[in-house]
């Protein structure tokens, strides 16, 4: 398939710049996956719209502050976007620590070349070749503490593009999941954005389980696909982990007969990496470059929350391969008839 067919037109002005002040109070658009109906909810319906049994499936990764504002010699302004640390991960003799990351301007910042983030703090380039898509290796140096916590005071939450402003601290809490815990990812699993306490309540009491697993989301599966047959696309690898437990509630929800319902595109890529030849979820860690298009055959998920994404996305093309490419847009078209707020602090779709 040729990615014009994963296109549509959405004014600026829809896409959100700011998050709503309670994170459930996000419009919810009801797809059915395998018929033609579309319901105009609110995120905090979901207890109403789920099963007792239903199990959700969460990524708790959780966004590294992973921009760095630095200088260079002269003075001169310089960025960093740290992707992962580099192996092995262990802090190096002198105490720096080796990442990928995609720095800026990237073909002025040579190798040698020293930026400082802040007093005690920076950033060194090294050799090696810039990999395809642009990240580079660099140490980072902390005078004093550990790099780790350098970062978490020094950072900068890494909003995407579409977002037109600096970072706040606001968004050091609302650009997070409630649940996050393992540190590692450089963009929000933003379906899990709407989720609070309140509603996670609720949900307890319809008799809603979940579960969780990790994905650490790098900036690739945000990027716009650029192959021009969907098929040839790929994404860089990304780390993620099954934990037992996971295993073990997915695989008891599938022989029950429950429902498995993925809180966003990252927990679907991690069941579908993870599953079996005969469907059963794997407890472990690994790596996943797996690209969903239309034609994918799903083992493990029978639904799906999640925000709405960028024209040509590969979290289009999941989303697409999950209820249809025809389907699916047309809901991205009564989303923006109907003033729904796009993207990472905007609202959300439920698909069953």
């Amino acid at each position: 398939m040729h990615i014009s067919a994963f296109d549509y037109d959405l004014p600026k002005e829809a896409i959100a710049q700011e998050p709503l002040p309670e994170r459930d109070g996000a419009r919810l658009l009801q797809v059915e996956r395998g018929g033609e109906g579309l319901q105009d909810r609110r995120v905090r319906d979901l207890p109403d719209l789920l099963r007792e049994g239903d199990l959700l499936v969460l990524n708790r990764s959780r966004v590294l502050p992973a921009r760095l504002h630095a200088t260079r010699a002269g003075g001169r302004e310089a960025e960093a976007l740290l992707l992962q640390p580099a192996a092995p991960t262990a802090a190096r003799a002198d105490g720096g620590q080796a990442w990928h990351a995609l720095l800026r301007p990237g073909k002025r910042l040579r190798p040698g070349d020293v930026l400082r983030v802040a007093e005690g703090f920076t950033l060194r380039v090294e050799e090696g070749r810039e990999e395809a898509d642009g990240r580079r290796l660099v140490t980072l140096h902390a005078a004093t503490g550990s790099v780790a916590e350098a970062i978490e005071r020094h950072g900068h939450v890494p909003l995407p593009p579409y977002i037109r402003r600096p970072d706040t601290g606001a968004d050091r809490e609302r650009y997070q999941t409630v649940y996050a815990r393992e540190a590692g990812s450089v963009a929000a699993p933003t379906a899990g954005l709407h989720l609070s306490p309140r509603l996670f309540a609720a949900l307890h009491a319809r008799g809603v389980r979940w579960t969780e697993v990790v994905l650490h989301v790098g900036p690739g599966t945000f990027q716009p696909v650029r192959a021009e047959r969907v098929e040839d696309h790929r994404l860089p690898a990304e780390p993620l982990s099954v934990p037992e437990e996971a295993a073990r509630a997915v695989n008891a929800a599938r022989s029950e007969g429950r429902r498995v319902i993925a809180v966003g595109t990252t927990s679907v890529r991690v069941l579908e990496s993870a599953a079996g030849p005969e469907g059963a979820l794997a407890a472990g860690a690994g790596q996943t470059d797996l690209v969903i298009t239309p034609g994918h055959r799903f083992r493990l998920v029978d639904g799906l929350l999640t925000n709405f994404h960028l024209p040509r996305s590969s979290l289009l093309l999941l989303v697409s391969a999950f209820a249809g490419r025809e389907r699916v847009l047309r809901a991205y078209a009564h989303a923006v008839r109907a003033g729904y707020r796009f993207y990472s602090y905007g609202d959300a779709m439920l698909l069953l």
